[in-house]
């Protein structure tokens, strides 16, 4: 499966957030697009809509459990998306900021 590093992550690059409701709004990668896996295959027009055309979607969860089973599934539809590899806590720990809704300081469940 196609992975990535949150360092080799640059600003800019399209994030998907599979994690649920109550992570997210604990705090999120600014400009990521949230489609929790819960609601993915209900929503997965809302992806293919935003999803750059000459990129990959970089495919983010708390760990990296889910992103993996949803790049997965992208790949298997053909679309370019490679996993985050270990997700928001290692977003968080190599000091990338974590946000609120309202843009304030937020924090990995």
């Amino acid at each position: 499966m196609p992975t990535v590093e949150v360092t080799d992550l640059k600003d800019g690059d399209f994030l998907l957030d599979v994690r649920e409701d109550d992570e997210w709004q604990a705090g999120h990668a600014e400009g990521a697009l949230h489609i929790p896996l819960s609601e993915f295959v209900a929503r997965y027009g809302e992806l293919t809509q935003a999803a750059p055309q000459d990129g990959p979607v970089h495919v983010i969860c708390r760990s990296g459990g889910r992103s993996a089973q949803v790049t997965m599934y992208l790949v298997q539809q053909g679309i370019d998306a490679v996993n985050v590899d270990g997700g928001m806590q290692v977003w968080q720990n190599a000091g990338r900021p974590v946000v609120t809704d309202d843009g304030g300081a937020g924090f990995v469940l």
